[in-house]
Order: structure tokens, then C-alpha cells, then sequence
């Protein structure tokens, strides 16, 4: 689609020390993407989403006593049973207030599978729920019937993936709700099925597009009401998160939704500005034609406010990774958005080093990030970071981080050291922050990274050293590297199946320690 016409990112080349820069740097940004939809399997933010009854009417009493998990469990599942059989009976009914029998038997299902921590949607699928479900969301039917439905099949969705898979033959009706006929509540609570079934997987997303489900979904996120948008966003979140790119131009290009995602992140709902931002996230990882409008408009401005102003953990995830992904992706966000002495730039820089101060690991992982992407840009974004706060954090954070957020710090510290590199050429050191650094004592934080399993890791490692030996005044580098046992670091590479770091790192040590080194041992 537009992607094909957008230019490469291998077209712009910033340093060599950071390969997610270069042409790698959207393979790096997809395959995050990707991850990110793991992540978000666990409690702080989940791929599915049970609908609790609280939602529309208050709680009533759970099952009462003190029974076990398998004592419940047995209830339950008996409870659904007879309940999918009430349901079967008032759908063949046809005297007086045959709709409201209907609307009755729908509604002690959704009860029942809202309200326990182990709802029995196996019994329900056993029993026949499905295509009952689906008689109930005939169009034409009444509101509340409609509603009742798409919310037992929103929850039938939030269960295992076989038992979301059993919801195929519901999701053209599901799609067909989400239109301009229906009611909000319906459409709102159909977009939370089709959310629920995105999250599955590739094959059901890959339906649901092919359903026609992204255009009506993109249309209720521009809804002026907060919950609307809000869960509308989150299904649209689950529906392009890729790995592909083609629902993520899509999206972008459809009339309405640029401008719809600023208005959204303008608002001081948290929870709405969330789900939008996740939406960003896949946009930006995804879709050179998404980048290309997004750092063009108040997107940026506005992540970057929200990052300086919001302490939700939930919030600054998808904000610090829209951010990055943007820097990371377009040349356009350095030269033109993030200038140096911009309010924008300190801003950012303020917000990052907030993340970096926090308990959260995540935070730190993520910060690091964005600043190992800034980091890659011009001297002067290189002064502006080493002269910042964030550099003794990093520096503290290269020795003691968990090993993720330590990889992502010796980026922005190894950025930190070299000019933005000409073409193929080797890039010049900048001295004062390489010696600064050295003296700081990060040398042994990047050996410990050469010593790593991780490949990557371990290049990186090895790029520093020969920053080191190479750039450190008075012949200093290899001495202080080997004072540090880097030899001994980079000899692991003697033999390695790596054919790479093999010639890098015996590289190395030929050059700075002698063409016969370690013949006599």
C-alpha cells in the first residue's frame, strides 16, 4: 500500500555504534511491536478484557459459602447448562413477552459469565451458546437483546484461544453493529467482542479485517464519548498491531483519524489518551506512512506533554514508545521537532529523566529507549544528553540495571562518544565524552556486556572497546582495557561460530595487542 512509496529509513544514516538506526531500525521497531502484544497478555495492560457487570448495573452477591475452586467450578458449569437451556426454550417461545424471556435467559448468562474469577465459558460452548448468540444479534433486534448478546460473547472472547476462535460464526453480525444504525451501547459493547478476538492472534485479526472491521471501528474511536472512544481505540490497538504493515496505513489514511488521535490526547482523560497512545505505538512501528504524518503534527507535542505531566505507569508505557519509535524512524524528529533550546527538546529530556529516576523498571527500560534514538542524532543532541542529568543515571544504571535496561543505556552512552557518521565512514570520536565516561568507570559495565549470550549485546560491547583504544589521548585505551580483562572479553571470540564477531573481536586484539598475541600462551 503507501508503504511502498515512502523512502527507506536505511536512506538516513546517523552513527554506527547504534544499529537500530540504521536499516535495521524498522525491523527493530516491528519486532517490539510484536512483543509489546505479549506484554500486554499480563495485569498492567491485557491483550482481552472481561466486561464486569459493574459496568451497567451494579454487583449483586457472588456465590456464597466456602466452597473450593472445583466446588464452584461444578456449580457453575451446571449453572450454565441450565441456563443455555432457558435460552434455547425462550428463543422457540412465541406467546406474550416472548422478547423479554429472551432478554431474561441473555442476561442470567451474562451474569454469570461476568461475574466469577473462573466464568464457565466451556459449559456455555458445550451446551450451545454460540449459535444462539448469533440468532440474538439478527439485525433488527431489540437494543437491549442485542446488547445482552454482544456482551456474552465479549466475555466467551476474553477466555482460552479456542474458546475465542468459536465466536467465527458471530463476527460478521458483530462487524455489521458497529455502523451508524446502531445504538452506542451496542456498537461500544460489539467493539469490545471484536477487541477481545483481535488479541488472539494474527489468523483472527486477518478475519476481522477482511470482514471490513477496521473502518467502523476507526469511525466510533472519533466518537465525543470517553468510553466509546476509549474501547474503540483499545480494539483498534489489537486489530493493526502487525506484524504487517497494511492495517496500520490503512488506518492512518482513513479521513478523520489523525485528527481524531490529536483530540483524544488534547483530553485529560488518562485512560482515553492510553488507549490512543497504544494506538500510536503500532502506528509508528509499523507504517512509514503513519511516521511521516505523526511527527509532521501536534502528536509529538502532545506525548511529550503528557510524558512530562503524567506519573500513570499506564500511560507512559505507549507514550515513551510512541516517542521512540518516531525518533527512531524519521530524521524529520531530530532536525525539525526536537531541536536543541526548543522547549519541546527540554521537555522530553525533563520527562525522560524522570522515567530513568523511577521504581519502575519498565519506565527505565523504555527511556532508555528514546534516548539511545536522540542520542543518535546531531552533536548537539549528543551535548544536550551528556551535559543532562541523564548521564551519571545511566552511567549508575550500565552497572546495576537489570541486563535489558543495561543494553539499551550502553547505547545511548556508546552514542553519546561518536559524531554522526558520512556515509559508510568510520565515525570521529568526541573525546571529552569518551574520556568522561572512562574515568566514570563504564569500561567494565561494556565488558560485561562482551561476556554476554546476547550477540548484539556483545558487538556493542566490542564497538566501545574500540572507541577506547582507539580514541583515549596518550595511547591510554588499550591499557585501560586490558586492566579490565578485556582481552580476555574479546578472546572468547577467538573461535566463535559468529563469523562477525569472530573478525571483529580477533580484529581487535591483533590491532591494539600485537599480530602474535596469545601465540606464545
Amino acid at each position: 500500500m503507501a508503504d511502498e512509496h515512502v523512502p527507506p529509513q536505511s536512506s538516513y544514516h546517523r552513527d554506527s555504534i547504534k544499529s537500530s538506526v540504521h536499516n535495521s531500525s524498522a525491523q527493530r521497531r516491528r519486532q517490539l511491536a510484536v512483543a509489546v502484544g505479549k506484554e500486554r497478555r499480563e495485569a498492567l495492560i491485557r491483550t482481552k478484557r472481561l466486561c464486569r457487570e459493574a459496568l451497567f448495573e451494579n454487583n449483586e452477591a457472588s456465590l456464597e459459602g466456602d466452597m473450593n475452586i472445583d466446588e464452584e467450578r461444578a456449580v457453575l458449569n451446571s449453572q450454565a447448562s441450565q441456563i443455555i437451556e432457558d435460552l434455547k426454550s425462550a428463543m422457540t417461545y412465541q406467546g406474550k413477552g416472548a422478547a423479554q424471556k429472551k432478554v431474561e435467559a441473555l442476561r442470567a448468562l451474562r451474569r454469570l459469565l461476568s461475574k466469577s474469577e473462573i466464568p464457565p465459558v466451556k459449559a456455555a460452548l458445550q451446551a450451545g451458546a454460540v449459535p444462539l448468540l448469533v440468532q440474538c444479534l439478527s439485525l433488527g433486534s431489540p437494543d437491549e437483546q442485542l446488547l445482552e448478546a454482544a456482551w456474552c460473547l465479549t466475555n466467551i472472547a476474553a477466555g482460552e484461544p479456542e474458546e475465542t476462535k468459536s465466536l467465527m460464526p458471530a463476527l460478521p453480525l458483530l462487524v455489521a453493529h458497529l455502523g451508524e444504525k446502531s445504538s452506542v451501547p451496542v456498537a461500544e459493547q460489539c467493539a469490545w467482542a471484536l477487541g477481545n478476538v483481535a488479541g488472539e492472534g494474527d489468523e483472527l485479526r486477518n478475519i476481522l479485517l477482511a470482514q471490513g472491521a477496521l473502518l467502523p471501528l476507526a469511525r466510533l474511536m472519533m466518537s465525543t464519548k470517553g468510553s466509546t472512544a476509549r474501547t474503540a481505540s483499545w480494539a483498534l490497538s489489537n486489530l493493526i498491531k502487525g506484524p504487517q504493515p497494511n492495517a496500520a496505513t490503512e488506518l492512518i489514511s482513513i479521513k478523520g483519524v489523525l485528527d481524531s488521535i490529536i483530540q483524544h490526547l488534547r483530553n485529560l482523560d488518562d485512560e482515553l489518551a492510553t488507549e490512543v497512545a497504544w494506538v500510536v505505538v503500532y502506528l509508528s512501528a509499523l507504517s512509514e506512512a503513519a511516521v511521516s504524518l505523526l511527527v509532521k503534527s501536534d502528536v509529538v507535542h502532545l506525548l511529550v506533554g503528557k510524558l512530562a505531566a503524567s506519573e500513570s505507569l499506564q500511560l507512559l508505557i505507549p507514550v515513551l514508545r510512541s516517542l521512540g519509535n518516531l525518533v527512531a524512524a524519521d530524521s524529520y524528529m531530530t532536525d525539525m521537532v526536537l531541536v536543541v533550546g526548543h522547549n519541546t527538546t527540554d521537555q522530553i529530556l525533563l520527562g525522560l529523566i524522570k522515567c530513568l529516576k523511577s521504581e519502575h523498571r519498565v519506565l527505565k527500560k523504555e527511556a532508555a529507549w528514546v534516548l539511545s534514538n536522540i542520542a543518535a542524532g546531531s552533536v548537539g543532541h549528543k551535548e544536550l544528553i551528556f551535559s543532562s542529568e541523564a548521564t551519571p543515571l545511566m552511567i549508575h544504571l550500565l552497572s546495576s540495571a537489570p541486563f535489558d535496561i543495561r543494553k539499551e543505556v550502553a547505547y545511548t552512552l556508546g552514542n553519546l562518544c561518536v559524531a554522526p557518521a558520512k556515509s559508510a565512514e568510520q565515525p570521529s570520536i568526541i573525546v571529552h565524552h569518551l574520556v568522561a565516561l572512562v574515568n566514570r568507570e563504564c569500561i567494565s559495565g561494556f565488558i560485561h556486556l562482551v561476556r554476554s549470550a546476547d550477540i548484539q549485546s556483545a558487538k556493542l560491547g566490542l564497538q566501545f572497546l574500540e572507541l577506547v583504544m582507539r580514541g583515549m589521548p596518550n595511547g591510554e585505551g588499550p591499557k585501560l582495557v586490558e586492566r579490565e580483562d578485556g582481552i580476555d572479553a574479546m578472546e572468547r571470540f577467538q573461535f566463535h561460530e559468529n563469523e562477525e564477531m569472530r573478525i571483529m573481536a580477533n580484529g581487535l586484539v591483533d590491532k591494539y595487542f600485537g599480530e602474535d598475541y596469545g601465540l606464545n600462551e
